[in-house]
Order: C-alpha cells, then sequence, then structure tokens
C-alpha cells in the first residue's frame, strides 16, 4: 500500500480485524502513517496526551477543588502531608514522600481511632487528576462493603505528596490489620487518571513492596470503580485470614461478589 493511500485512509476503511484490535487497548497501534511520520491527528493526540501528564504530576492538591466540598465535608476528610515541603522536593526527593511530618503524625493520631479492621486513606501521588476522577466513586464502593461484611473502618484522610511507603508510618501510627491506600499513579500517554490501591496487611517500619499487594489501572477504559472495589475487598478479606500480605499472597481465583455489586464480572488477576 503506498504512504499516499494510506495517509487518506479513516478508521471506516480500515479492516475489520484492524478496528476490533483498536477498540481494545488505549495503546496507538496501527495507526497508520504519513510518509515516515505519524499522520497529523495522531501527532496532536501524543501532544495533548503528554501535555495532560505533565499537567497531572505538576498539579498541586487542594481537598475541596480535587474532591469537591459536599464530598469532602460527607467523609469528614482532613488533609496532612508528608516531610516533602514542596511538589518540587516530592519529585527529586522521593524518601521524603514516605514518610509523615510531624504535626502530620500527630492529626491523623488525634483524628482516627487505632485498631480498626480496614484503614482508607488517600494520597496525591503523580496524579492529582486520577484522585479528582476515581476517588468519589470508589470510597464509598469500600466502605460500604467493608461495612457490610462487619468490619470497622477508620476515618479516611488525604496526605499530600504522598508515596507507596507511607504506608508503613500509617501502620505504624494507628495499628489497622489492613491498611488501604489510594494514590494516583503515574501517567502514561494512554491515560492521565488511573488510579492504584496499594494494600497491606499490619504494615510497620521496614516493610517493603514485597510486603504489599497491588489493584491498579482504575479508571474509565481500565479497572472500573465497581470491579476495583470488589477486587480491593476480596483481597482484604483474603488478608484477613490469612494474616498476611505481598508476594506470597495470590487473589483468589472465583472472588466472592459483594452483594452490592452483583452487575460486575469477575474480577481478573492482579497485575
Amino acid at each position: 500500500m503506498s504512504a499516499e493511500h494510506e495517509s487518506s485512509l479513516t478508521a471506516a476503511d480500515l479492516p475489520e480485524l484492524i478496528r476490533r484490535i483498536r477498540a481494545r487497548t488505549p495503546a496507538r497501534i496501527l495507526a497508520g502513517r504519513s510518509g515516515a511520520a505519524y499522520r497529523t491527528g495522531t501527532l496532536l493526540e501524543l501532544r495533548e496526551a503528554h501535555a495532560a501528564a505533565r499537567d497531572a504530576v505538576r498539579a498541586e492538591l487542594d481537598l475541596e477543588a480535587t474532591l469537591g466540598p459536599e464530598f469532602v465535608a460527607h467523609w469528614k476528610l482532613f488533609e496532612v502531608a508528608t516531610e516533602a515541603r514542596s511538589k518540587d522536593e516530592f519529585l527529586l526527593e522521593p524518601e521524603r514522600g514516605r514518610r509523615c511530618c510531624e504535626p502530620a503524625r500527630g492529626e491523623i493520631a488525634m483524628r482516627c481511632p487505632a485498631g480498626a479492621d480496614l484503614q482508607i486513606f488517600i494520597g496525591d501521588g503523580l496524579s492529582v487528576t486520577a484522585v479528582a476522577a476515581q476517588v468519589p466513586a470508589l470510597l464509598p464502593l469500600l466502605v460500604s462493603g467493608a461495612r457490610q461484611r462487619g468490619w470497622t473502618v477508620g476515618q479516611p484522610f488525604v496526605i499530600r505528596h504522598c508515596r507507596v511507603g507511607v504506608l508503613n508510618d500509617i501502620g505504624e501510627l494507628l495499628a489497622p490489620h489492613v491498611v488501604v491506600l489510594l494514590i494516583g499513579e503515574r501517567p502514561g500517554l494512554a491515560t492521565a487518571e488511573s488510579l492504584s490501591a496499594y494494600m497491606a496487611w499490619e504494615p510497620r517500619h521496614g516493610h517493603t513492596d514485597a510486603d504489599r499487594n497491588l489493584v491498579s489501572n482504575i479508571h474509565e477504559r481500565g479497572l472500573s470503580a465497581a470491579a476495583a472495589a470488589c477486587r480491593i475487598l476480596n483481597l482484604a478479606a483474603l488478608m484477613m485470614k490469612l494474616q498476611l500480605s505481598g508476594c506470597t499472597l495470590r487473589e483468589s481465583s472465583e472472588p466472592q461478589l459483594p452483594s452490592q455489586f452483583p452487575n460486575n464480572p469477575p474480577p481478573g488477576p492482579s497485575r
């Protein structure tokens, strides 16, 4: 096929097989070309996605602007910070984002009851955009599902300039059984709205990624909020049953769906 002919093709001109493949992935595959370069439309889409990713990383968390004043008031959310004092420090010195600052420790200890079965908190991570897009749908499903199972649920809160390792601080401060961190994933060129849920059984200082589990790709074209909540709750139940988490723990191949998610298909395996 000549470059001139290929560059004139529209989506309707593509063979059915190519259309079906492209519909199943956000990746820009089989997008065609104009000579040796991308088509103008594809190039503009890439530049737009790159700009959205940069904006998501650089954006600063503003609790009410990010999640909405009604949502914040309903869940009694409050904001604390890590030792990273600015976005630049957070990006350039990752270790500071893995520790709560001293005022945050006091605030968390004062406002959150200790010893809950499930403690959920929210971190901006590398995408405030993801937090804004996914948390309002996901948090209510997690809390209602946990209560339906008879678990005690700690007071949720938000940590600014947060990295995954701060799980250990929360485990030490509040001594919950299972801790869930909802955190913005590093944006890519497919989406800047992808959220992850990092989970651990009784996290403590010295624990690493090998002691944690992950449910990732929570976004519109990935894992839905309902399916993510189902997986997170089932995984939390497994942690409570076996009293462990991390690389030795595997999600059940046939998890039981909570009754509030009756129309969702069984979740797939964890990444």
